[in-house]
């Protein structure tokens, strides 16, 4: 098999790093806006990189790997759809719900396979997780809590491209609320705190926010994130019900100390972002894709699924805007079929 990937900046270079040492890839092309640095990873991995995108279709590829900036996914994905090739894109598709729409409608007229990168999908604590709900374990479900932390802010230059901290952070956090208690949200009160950085202020962007979630089943949920978690990468949620409650991503590198005299000790070395602490489900998303372009397995996370996770994330930015309780019925995109 021979993949394209289009992006070789942080994701790209260790998603392509994951596709050179897997037994289905014979080869890959590496292209980037910053030709030099698809040359280097290239020569790396002994693999070949194209001058441009164009490249990528015109020198023949069974499938393509899209880890550029958000502002080029839409347009990437239409193209792949055109051409008849399977795409795994990072999330999200657009940063608007017109524009992916539209790319899902080009896959979906189109017949091709478009799988997102959700990759706590595949993470053996999520996983977990959404078999203690589905199990009964837990019996009835009433709480949730998911919290993402980052342990430092991205650039600040970055910030009015990320979308906002509800569309490109906490949008994992809709997307595995959805997956693990295989309810959707039905509406949301979302608040943001920019009190930070004055660069949080300056790109009209939250360096703290917090929202909740009412599930279709009548589960609450409260989801918060930050980008100034000083002592380390935080990723958790908590799932209790009437019978047993348990937690994703308490381990000995979670950066959470006890007040408590027996409590456990803090962590000796904290995760630091996110490619560290999710190292093996990203593998494992790739591995699935490949599986999904050889017809070995149904798409884990397809188009709509990400569709889902960006409604909430708008219904929290509106929500935050105007200091309201946002209903998802009241955005374009709903779905009455289940991918559960």
């Amino acid at each position: 098999m021979r993949i394209g990937v289009i992006g070789t900046g942080r994701i790209g270079t260790i998603h392509a790093n994951t596709l050179s040492r897997h037994r289905e890839v014979g080869s890959l092309i590496l292209t980037d806006a910053d030709g030099a640095r698809a040359q280097e990873l290239a020569h790396r991995l002994g693999e070949t990189a194209a001058p441009g995108v164009d490249e990528i279709f015109k020198w023949g590829v069974d499938a393509v790997v899209i880890t550029t900036a958000t502002s080029a996914h839409a347009e990437l994905i239409g193209r792949a759809a055109r051409s008849g090739l399977p795409v795994f894109c990072e999330k999200p598709i657009a940063l608007d719900l017109p524009g992916t729409l539209q790319a899902i409608a080009e896959v979906e007229t189109a017949g091709t396979i478009l799988q997102m990168g959700f990759q706590r999908r595949f993470d053996a604590g999520y996983t977990g997780a959404r078999e203690a709900v589905r199990s009964g374990r837990l019996g009835r479900l009433h709480t949730v809590r998911a919290l993402t932390s980052d342990q430092a802010p991205p650039p600040a230059e970055w910030l009015p491209l990320s979308g906002g901290l509800y569309r490109d952070t906490l949008i994992h956090d809709f997307d595995i609320l959805r997956w693990v208690t295989g309810h959707e949200i039905v509406d949301v009160y979302a608040a943001g705190s920019d009190a930070g950085p004055p660069m949080f202020r300056a790109a009209g962007d939250v360096d703290t926010a917090a929202a909740v979630l009412t599930l279709d089943d009548g589960t609450l949920a409260t989801a918060t994130a930050t980008r100034l978690n000083g002592a380390g990468y935080d990723v958790r949620m908590e799932l209790a019900g009437e019978l047993d409650q348990v937690v994703v991503g308490l381990d000995d590198r979670t950066p959470i100390a006890s007040t408590e005299p027996t409590g456990p000790p803090a962590a000796d070395k904290p995760w630091t972002g996110f490619l560290e602490r999710f190292g093996p489900a990203y593998e494992a998303e790739l591995a699935a894709f490949i599986e999904v372009v050889r017809g070995e397995r149904a798409n884990p996370c397809d188009g709509r699924e990400a569709l889902q996770a960006l409604r909430i994330a708008e219904a929290c930015e509106i929500s935050r805007r105007e200091r309201r309780a946002v209903r998802l019925a009241e955005l374009p995109g709903a779905t009455s079929e289940s991918a559960f």
